[in-house]
């Protein structure tokens, strides 16, 4: 189905009224947007200067200037100081690792509108015409938008304070320069997504705060600096991305970018007749909207309805650090959010692996708000980094204690970051049925299960076909792993093979997808397998999904057992018994597979571990792709188990002998 007929599809689900009105909303759009485009080329969007040349924010950040020695003692103390300053020097050489590029010179200017992977250039022209996806090629317009994102000016900021070296502070003015007059507004790939405007704009403002007093840039920059951060207010209150069925990490961050633009303009205003030109109406309403968000998007039990680990991760994030900046502010929010939120850092903390990774269920594409720390190597599947900061807003030591290897990110938001913490109370079984997500623990295994709604309340946006799929740890070593997301756009058939049936730690039948999902619809995957939880205790699991009913008339039913070394996985078939059905485990990169032909039984070996099963017939091990971050994947091998009707594997932990091993 293409997305026009989907669109058809939709509007003849609505009331006669609704869809009419529908339809005329868009056709008024059609002829208003054809009518801006000719009037912004005659006349280019602009504001006098005037309001701008003594323009200064009056907010409180997370620091200020009288913060800065406490905190450059502190970034000593930690050892990172050559760390930040070597980051900031590789950004002023314009080398720069996003979206699995590796390290990669971008040129004496950086190239804001490409995608520098594949070298395509979207050319400037009205926003609302230009093609950002196309599926017949393999730029990915994520490249130019990560980039525009300026997420490396924290860095930079970090690295002027703590040399006081000029070299970085014109850096920071060149970049915003050139970026201003390459990208001229509503003219460019860089405002065709509301949500990478409002992220710019945060990270523009954080920056302000670094080099506001710097002798290298001049008052003239400053007004340019300010007329472009209020121009980039103004588009977003016009373009929210809440005209869907759902709202999400766009719209969030929509509203997340009008907050913190109203706090940092605060009473200032354009008197210019043009009503979205109003700081303290994007406060109000982006801190209506943020109160109303959590709780449309976040689940009761803490969990994000995007069904997707990382964008939970995101989302917590623009929701964590916003409310902190208000606090700063003078700005609470109700009880009931900020219990949420709450249970949202709870989530983070609960499914972090022992090795501190967390699985990465659903789709991944890195998404960051504000990059406070490790900017060109930070671990995109390491949540860790919010649990210092919850661990100040909430005061808890458990939180802290989580997070205590990211206490830069703590320092930059509260300089009087408690450090000292003891270790808490070891993390136990839990569930999350809203989410569905079920993480068995003892002290060697974790193990998190897949089972529950699909992300947008069934509509699969960022879903994959993973239910009753695991994740396994031993002894903080990684085992069975989600394989990732990959890529989006820029190649739709490794977009499906990613979130296909195949792909994850279950059970597929007659070759069947349990969701069934179109070529090029890839952000599409509607509700089949309506996963349910039928018993959960400290070591126990068991769900199924009627993905396959039908389709072939077949239930997946699965239990798992964990005990003190070993973890038993029971696959049953219900329904048509004679159909064939294959169980596919995905490995870790780093785990050999070994088949023990005098005890007939595989081995999974990994450092001093291993986890053996027996030996089935027809067994395969294959190779296949995994991905631990958006753009990048390497090379691992998978097992594939064929079955009728039943499946029982038992997996049993033992730990090497190590002298043994080191003579291996």
């Amino acid at each position: 189905m293409g997305e026009l007929t989907r669109k058809i599809q939709n509007l003849r689900k609505l009331p006669i009224d609704k869809a009419l009105k529908k339809i005329v909303i868009k056709l008024y759009e059609i002829l208003y947007y054809k009518i801006r485009k000719e009037i912004i080329k005659l006349k280019p969007i602009d504001i006098d200067d005037k309001y701008f040349i003594n323009f200064k924010p009056n907010c409180n950040f997370f620091f200020s200037t009288t913060d800065k020695q406490l905190l450059i003692e502190k970034i000593k103390q930690l050892n990172i100081e050559m760390q930040i300053i070597n980051d900031a020097d590789k950004i002023c050489s314009h080398i720069f690792n996003l979206l699995g590029s590796g390290d990669i010179y971008l040129g004496e200017q950086l190239p804001w509108n490409t995608d520098f992977k594949t070298n395509f250039v979207w050319e400037n022209k009205f926003y609302k015409d230009i093609k950002i996806i196309d599926l017949s090629n393999n730029a990915d317009v994520k490249v130019p938008w990560e980039l525009s994102r300026f997420q490396h000016l924290f860095t930079l900021g970090k690295a002027y304070w703590l040399t006081n070296d000029e070299k970085y502070a014109i850096e920071f003015k060149e970049e915003i320069e050139d970026w201003i007059e390459k990208n001229p507004v509503e003219m460019s790939v860089n405002w065709t997504c509301t949500m990478d405007v409002a992220i710019r704009a945060v990270n523009w403002i954080a920056a302000y705060f670094f080099f506001k007093d710097s002798p290298s840039i001049d008052k003239n920059f400053w007004t340019q600096f300010h007329k472009s951060l209020y121009l980039h207010g103004r588009f977003i209150i016009k373009n929210l991305e809440n005209k869907g069925p759902h709202t999400g990490n766009h719209y969030l961050s929509n509203i997340v970018g009008l907050v913190w633009l109203g706090l940092y303009f605060g009473s200032f205003i354009v008197n210019d007749r043009n009503k979205s030109n109003n700081p303290k109406k994007w406060l109000d309403y982006g801190l209506s909207e943020l109160e109303k968000e959590m709780f449309v998007q976040n689940n009761p039990d803490g969990t994000n309805y995007e069904a997707s680990t990382s964008y939970h991760r995101l989302v917590t994030e623009l929701f964590l650090k916003t409310t902190v900046l208000c606090n700063k502010n003078n700005i609470r929010f109700s009880k009931d959010y900020m219990d949420r939120l709450e249970k949202m850092c709870e989530f983070i903390m609960n499914i972090t692996k022992p090795n501190g990774l967390a699985p990465i269920i659903g789709d991944a594409d890195d998404g960051r708000l504000l990059i406070l720390s490790i900017y060109s190597a930070w671990v995109r599947n390491d949540f860790r980094h919010l649990l210092g900061i919850a661990g100040e807003l909430f005061d808890r030591d458990d939180f802290r204690y989580y997070g205590k290897d990211y206490i830069e990110d703590a320092l930059w938001i509260y300089q009087n970051y408690k450090s000292n913490v003891e270790k808490p109370k070891p993390l136990t079984s839990v569930s999350y049925t809203d989410g569905g997500y079920y993480i068995l623990r003892n002290d060697r295994v974790y193990c998190c299960i897949r089972c529950g709604e699909l992300s947008f309340r069934g509509d699969g946006v960022h879903s994959h076909n993973d239910q009753l799929s695991f994740d396994l740890n031993v002894d903080g070593e990684d085992f069975i792993v989600d394989p990732g997301s990959y890529v989006y756009t820029a190649d739709y058939k490794m977009r499906n093979l990613f979130r296909s049936t195949e792909m994850h730690n279950t059970v597929q039948v007659e070759k069947l997808e349990q969701n069934d999902f179109e070529e090029y619809n890839l952000f599409y995957m509607k509700e089949q397998t309506h996963a349910k939880n039928h018993g959960f205790n400290m070591n126990f699991f068991e769900g199924t999904h009627i993905g396959f009913k039908e389709k072939c008339n077949v239930i997946h039913k699965r239990t798992v057992l964990l005990e003190e070394s070993s973890v038993l996985i029971k696959d049953q078939l219900i329904g048509d018994t004679n159909k064939n059905a294959q169980l596919t485990l995905i490995l870790s990169p780093d785990v050999v597979v070994k088949l023990e032909e005098n005890e007939n039984k595989i081995v999974l070996e990994k450092g001093s571990i291993c986890i053996k099963f027996d030996y089935i017939r027809d067994l395969k091990i294959e190779n296949c792709w995994v991905s631990n971050s958006y753009g990048y994947k390497q090379s691992s091998k998978k097992i594939t188990i064929p079955f009728s009707k039943e499946l029982s594997i038992k997996m049993t932990i033992e730990t090497k002998d190590k002298l043994n091993w080191m003579e291996s």
